[in-house]
């Protein structure tokens, strides 16, 4: 885990140095194709591993619960932001 926040980080300094260039300005088509590329070789690791698929029901009904806190606790923060630092116009501030 350490590596791949590692290489994050590397990325984002990099990144952020190399920002003004002119390759980097025309990134985001191949970034999202190997996104997609990636999450599909996921889903064929995930699929093909039995241990997963017998037991996707009862993995299954945690993943949507941790998914749906997940989400609320997403919400609820951007909530909170939202009242606190974009709602200046409507507390007359």
């Amino acid at each position: 885990m350490l590596k791949v926040l590692g290489i994050m980080f590397a990325g984002i300094l990099l990144g952020f140095l190399f920002r003004k260039q002119p390759f980097l300005q025309n990134l985001d088509k191949p970034v999202r194709y190997v996104i997609f590329i990636l999450l599909f070789l996921m889903g064929l690791a995930v699929g093909s591993d039995p241990a997963i698929t017998e037991n996707l029901p009862r993995v299954g009904g945690h993943a949507l619960v941790l998914a749906l806190a997940g989400t609320l606790g997403s919400v609820l923060a951007a909530a909170l932001v939202y009242k606190l630092f974009f709602n200046k116009h409507e507390n007359g501030r």
